[in-house]
């Protein structure tokens, strides 16, 4: 983590990026992508923070979108190439994205056919063509994050695919993973080539989506540089893509919260904070996941135990126990780590608390304030 003593020049509530660790981060993809045949690319679905993008364009090779929005946002902040793809396209968005995109991948067939002919017309802008298939396999076992779950919207089956490729596709997109490691990457290429293998002469690239977290510590990224370099071999003429989302920014950046007031039982004590986990930290519930508190560790005996409670009113905003090594007191900061993925591009307004600002640690630990959030803020949310 950056060192800095002082977070007193912080406003609370805040999510902080620390810029240093996000170099150690883009380190590890820029040594992928020497070491193996791989454009890898910013998410936006999982980090959207455009004051960073100068700093990850310098490694990454373009930005991937999931909407119109995502896709504009990409298009003049990234400023590379922009790679799309949505379940289902809104026909009034077509032609606006259009003027966006590099890369655009259908979910359906049907929708292909169904816009193909404005696509083929949007020279010079027309944009490569993408499918989404269905690899029927992933490691994931919450069905909220398996795309490949029975009877998925997600992609196109190797079965319902036939004997032809549709014309005008020139390459696929499989994203199967969601904090998955290398040995996932293996078995996922390898579904690749036994169900598709047909396709595969035909393609010129092939998007491995997201879910590789390369930046966990136990990722084996020697062996994924083997795989990558292994499917090359024996498809040279196939540029492969990555995109992934929480890897980018795993671990580098923190959220600030502080203790409004705290409430003891005979159980233990709740803290009162100025965060809604519904609100800022929504995957703490869905995924659901306990996130690490600087300076606390699981509750001890002999130890009070604590248990974070959110700042809106719904019964469930609460969230793990926790012991410290000194009491906590009203007004004490906690930093809740790992959370700049999947934090701020979900967060909502929920109940109208204060919405959390946003800002960096730069390298020398110096705090610099990106955007805080009014009242005006909630109100044009609304009408």
């Amino acid at each position: 983590m950056t060192q800095t003593n002082d977070l007193t020049n912080i406003p609370s509530p805040c999510f902080v990026l620390e810029e240093q660790l996000l170099d150690r981060n883009l380190a590890i993809f820029d040594r992928v992508q020497t070491a193996a045949p791989i454009r890898i690319m910013l998410a936006l679905k999982g980090f959207a923070l455009f004051h960073a993008f100068p700093q990850i364009r310098t490694t990454l090779k373009g930005a991937s979108a999931s909407s119109l929005w995502e896709a504009r946002l990409a298009a003049e902040e990234f400023g590379t190439e922009v790679h799309i793809y949505s379940p289902a396209y809104r026909a009034e968005d077509i032609g606006e994205i259009l003027t966006y995109a590099s890369h655009m991948t259908f979910n359906s067939i049907g929708q292909w056919e169904q816009f193909r002919a404005q696509v083929e017309g949007s020279a010079p802008h027309r944009p490569s063509i993408g499918l989404r298939i269905n690899p029927e396999y992933s490691p994931v076992e919450n069905p909220l994050y398996n795309s490949c779950q029975p009877s998925t919207r997600l992609g196109v089956s190797a079965v319902h695919l036939g004997d032809t490729l549709p014309a005008g596709i020139d390459g696929f997109l499989s994203h199967n993973l969601c904090e998955s490691d290398s040995f996932a990457l293996e078995k996922t290429l390898a579904n690749i080539e036994t169900l598709f293998g047909r396709f595969l002469p035909q393609l010129k690239w092939l998007n491995l989506g997201g879910g590789h977290l390369m930046t966990r510590t136990d990722y084996d990224v020697n062996h994924a540089i083997e795989v990558l370099n292994a499917f090359h071999t024996r498809h040279p003429h196939i540029q492969l893509l990555m995109e992934p989302g929480s890897a980018i920014v795993w671990q580098t950046g923190f959220l600030m919260a502080t203790v409004l007031d705290l409430i003891s039982t005979d159980e233990l004590t709740n803290v009162m904070l100025d965060v809604s986990f519904t609100a800022h930290m929504p995957d703490c519930l869905e995924m659901p996941y306990k996130p690490a508190i600087r300076d606390a560790h699981e509750p001890q005996a002999g130890k009070t135990v604590y248990r974070m409670g959110g700042s809106s009113c719904l019964a469930g905003d609460f969230l793990g126990d926790y012991s410290f090594e000194r009491e906590l007191a009203i007004g004490d900061r906690l930093l809740f780590e790992d959370m700049m993925h999947y934090t701020m591009v979900k967060t909502s307004m929920f109940n109208g608390v204060v919405h959390p600002s946003i800002g960096a640690l730069d390298k020398d630990g110096k705090f610099k304030l990106w955007r805080e959030f009014s009242y005006q803020d909630y109100r044009s949310k609304l009408g």
